[in-house]
Parts: C-alpha cells; structure tokens; sequence
C-alpha cells in the first residue's frame, strides 16, 4: 500500500479519511504537565506521545459509546505505533492520523475503481485494530462494535446486490405474470428503484391486443403506474382509456352479455329459484338492490307469461343511483319504460318503482311495502360494492342485509363474483386480481379475435377500470371489494337467513346454456350453491336465501 494515498472508512455516523503523517508534532499538544519525552535510539528525532493519564482523559470507553465515532476522534493529539506498541520516529512511520470528511463511502465506490483491493481495506482495518489496541488496551467492546458495523454495510452492500441479480434472472426469464408479480412485490417492499426498473421492462411486453395476459398485462401495470402517481378520486384519470358515455357503455355491456356466459348464469340461477319461491303467489313484489339495465328481468317476465294458470301481478322496484345513470343511457325511468313495454307485449300485469339512491342510504319507507305482496330481493354482482366495516365505523353491507331481513322475503337471491380482495393486502389482493381476470381475458379470447375492436372496447370499458380500482385504489376510495362465499354465508347467517335450496331444475338449464358457449366453462353444485368457472378458476357464485 502506498503511504501516499488517502483511504476513507465509514464508521458509525461519522466518515473519516486516512492519510500519511507528514509532520506528526503538527498533531500533538505537548504540556511539560501531561507529556513524556521520548527519543529514538540515534537521538535523530524526537517524538512526543501522551501520557496514560491524558488518554483516559479523552479516550474512555464510555466517551466512545456515546459519540458514535472513534474515541480519540476529539483527542488534542495522536500518536504513532509500531505493530510492537513501541513508538515510531516521524521518518520510518507509516502512521496514520484521521480526520472528520464528507464523502464517498467505500462500499459506494464503482466496481470499475482499483483504488482500493480487498487486501487494502483488510490492511488498513488491522492497522487501525493495532493503533486502537495500542492507546486503549484490548477493548473488546468496541472493536466488536467497529466489526459489526463494517459487517452491517458490507451484508447491505451483498443484499442490494443480491436483489439486483435476482430481478435481473427474472427479466431473463421473460414471464411476464412473473414480473408483474415482481414489480407489485417491489413496489409492496417501497423499492422504487427496482419498480421502476420492472415498470420499464415491462411496457416492452404488454399489449391491448396480445393475447390474454399481454392484454391483461397491460392494464395491471397501468394500475401499478397509477398507484405510484395518484390514488383515490384522481385515479380513473390515470387511465389511458376515455369514458364512455350513455349508449356506448350500454352496447358494450350488452356485447360482454352475449359474449360470456357470466351474467346469464347468475341472472338464470336467481330467476329460477325466485320463479320457484313465487309459483303460487298471485302478487309479487321484486326488489333489485342494483338494477342495472334490467336485462335480468326480462327472462323472467317471459317465463311468468307462461306459468299454469296465468301471469302473476308483477311489480319491480329497481334501485339505482344517480351517479351511474350513463350506463343506462338514460337513467332508471328508461329501464322502467323498457319492462313496462315488454311486460305489455307479454300480457302481465307490470308496475315499476325507481328509488334513486346509493345502497348505504336506503330505508325501510323507500320500498313502499303492501301486505299482500309476496317479496322476493334481488342482490346480484352489488353487494361487494357495499362498504363494510373495514372501511367505514359504519358497516352498509351488514346493514343492508338486516334491512333485507325486515323486508320479510318469501326468497333472496345472492350473485357474486368469487374471489377474495374486500381485506385482502396489496400483495395478495394483485395476485387474486391477476389471476381472476386472466380467466376472464382466456374466455373473451375465444369468441372474438384480438384485433376486434369491439373486444377491445369491451375490456377496455369494462374491465379495466375494474382492474385499476382493485390495485391502485386504498381505503373507501376502492370500491371493488369482493368476498368468497363461505364470507357472505356468515354474513347472511349473522343477519337472520338460513339457505334456500336451488331447483335441480336449474342446474340441468344451466349446463344447456353452457353447451351454447365455446370455452372450458366449468359447472358445480356444492353446499346448495352453484358456482361457474373457466378451467380451474371459478369466477362466479350463485345461491338463495329465506
């Protein structure tokens, strides 16, 4: 090691520089009080070292462990050692002295940078090992505390390079759920640095039309590039996408309707077992927490046409807020329009009731309730959107379903997306998503080709936002919070309900709807519940209550 060279060492919150002493006494404060004499063997040079008093003076083990430096950081003077603790002329010496000084830690210096070897900094650390020895004695204590601390750095330098190498070998790999996976556990840990790297990698790879994950793909890493810039009200604005308005929405939902046999599963299963509750009721009262554009009841309204011994007398009361209107095209009173002419064409006596209102905020009195009506409510793919009291001191979704309760129902019916993200944390809550949608995009996949534009639009407008919602929202700013149904089974016990049994009449009118559809549908009955899946995803449950 060349004794013309400056070498810096990290320690504590303090950084320090060592160089060659070139006029040692320059260091000292001699005092004829506090200070010895000492000459070499030719008399030649003179150097002056403190006493043993004067350095317990200054550096006392206890001084050491409070000032988060070295000990005789602060010391009026330093001295020279020879590996054999006798003092060394200011010819022959090869001491160091240190001093305070901002700048570059050795552990950051770039790899390319011969300046230091490995031999050095173990050199240099023994040197300073002997000189601590030598003007301290063997202080165990400290030394440990020197090591543990070049340890600390030196494990922090290991695992960042560790991780680096780590994302590199996934980036190789080229798996793409793999890496959104990598990225969300990046950004979950707060590594931007890595986040930020993956988020680059991964705009190589995504694709509105790729194939499913591709397309998938993209809208997951808008959302991760979403949560990173904005949350909560600003979100949508994230999204590359414009919102549709009025009747474009309407044609798109009504493609992902013929499309996919979700809905049709869920509205089928649930007319089937209000049909069954109600075939001996002349006047029936339906209740749908979230009417949507109605389409559900237009199946049933043909079949009550048709039931031994004459249509009932139906009435609806659809409930919907105002803030969604766009997605009818028009509002409620068009979906009551729409029933009304169908019922009319269909001979059943037909009365609709809108109540415009936001689930939390409905009242018994909102319903306008007559004895003589037989009622049947209706809660499909809208209860997840229903705070509950992991958001709010206010728990809607518990309370909506005691509010069912009190509404006395001969039947309720209860359609849901199966998947877990209402508590679910990030992490987990991005993978369900991932997975869940993966399905969705395959089924899609298989009906129209993936330069359509009409598939496009449909996953753009209503999936996607969806998508975003789930990752980058927090708090009561998310709104897609999903349970499985073995949750909603608590909570429908809790609120008074015991399970209704669906008719096998049902099941078997299910699976021939499912032979009209291309894909790897799956149908299972289990515990009185109907659940329908793509492959080895199940995506949607369906049962009833009394």
């Amino acid at each position: 090691m060349q004794t013309s060279q400056k070498h810096e060492i990290s320690y504590g919150s303090g950084r320090f520089y060592v160089e060659p002493v070139q006029n040692l006494e320059s260091y000292c404060l001699p005092s004829s009080e506090n200070l010895d004499n000492y000459s070499s063997s030719d008399n030649s040079t003179q150097i002056t070292y403190p006493s043993v008093q004067t350095l317990e003076q200054y550096c006392t083990h206890e001084s050491a462990s409070t000032s988060n430096s070295f000990p005789y950081q602060n010391s009026p003077s330093n001295v020279s050692f020879s590996s054999d603790n006798s003092p060394v002329s200011k010819q022959e010496s090869n001491s160091y002295v240190f001093r305070p000084q901002q700048s570059v830690e050795i552990f950051n210096s770039a790899p390319e940078d011969d300046y230091y070897s490995a031999q050095d900094f173990d050199d240099l650390r023994h040197k300073i090992r002997e000189l601590e020895t030598a003007m301290l004695g063997p202080n165990t204590d400290m030394l440990d505390t020197y090591d543990a601390v070049i340890a600390e750095e030196s494990a922090s330098f290991l695992l960042a390079e560790e991780k680096w190498n780590k994302m590199m070998e996934i980036k190789s790999r080229g798996d793409l759920k793999e890496i959104l996976y990598a990225c969300a556990k990046a950004m979950a840990g707060n590594d931007m640095e890595i986040t930020e790297c993956l988020v680059s990698e991964l705009r190589k790879m995504v694709s509105i039309s790729g194939n499913p994950i591709q397309r998938l793909g993209a809208y997951m890493l808008e959302a991760l590039v979403a949560r990173m810039a904005s949350s909560g009200s600003t979100i949508y604005k994230s999204l590359k996408c414009t919102v549709p308005t009025g009747n474009e929405l309407l044609s798109y939902m009504n493609v992902l309707y013929e499309i996919c046999p979700y809905f049709k599963f869920g509205y089928m299963s649930a007319n089937g077992a209000i049909a069954e509750a109600m075939k001996e009721e002349s006047e029936v009262h339906i209740i749908d927490f979230q009417i949507s554009q109605g389409t559900q009841w237009v199946s049933l309204i043909q079949a009550l046409a048709h039931r031994p011994g004459g249509p009932p007398k139906v009435r609806i009361t659809g409930v919907d807020d105002t803030f969604s209107s766009y997605a009818r095209g028009g509002g409620l009173d068009i979906v009551g329009e729409r029933l009304s002419t169908l019922a009319q064409s269909c001979h059943v006596p037909f009365e609709f009731h809108a109540v415009r209102a936001t689930a939390p905020e409905l009242q018994l009195e909102d319903f306008d309730l007559r004895p003589y009506e037989a009622v049947a409510v209706n809660f499909a793919i809208m209860l997840h959107h229903v705070p509950d009291e992991s958001v709010s001191s206010h728990n809607h979704r518990d309370r909506l379903l005691k509010l069912a309760k009190c509404l006395s129902p001969k039947v309720v019916t209860l359609v849901e997306q199966e998947f877990n993200t209402n508590n679910a944390p990030f992490l987990q809550r991005f993978v369900e998503t991932m997975n869940y949608y993966q399905a969705v995009f395959e089924s899609i996949d298989v009906v129209l080709p993936r330069e359509h534009k009409e598939r496009i639009n449909v996953e753009q407008h209503c999936l996607a936002r969806e998508v975003v919602n789930l990752v980058a929202c927090e708090g009561a700013e998310r709104v897609e919070r999903h349970e499985l149904l073995n949750k909603w089974r608590m909570r429908f016990a809790s609120a008074g309900f015991t399970p209704y049994p669906l008719n096998s009449y049902i099941n078997s009118s299910i699976k021939d709807l499912l032979e009209s559809y291309r894909g790897h549908y799956t149908l299972e009955e289990r515990d009185g519940a109907l659940f329908l899946g793509w492959m080895n995803q199940v995506l949607v449950a369906s049962c009833a209550w009394r």
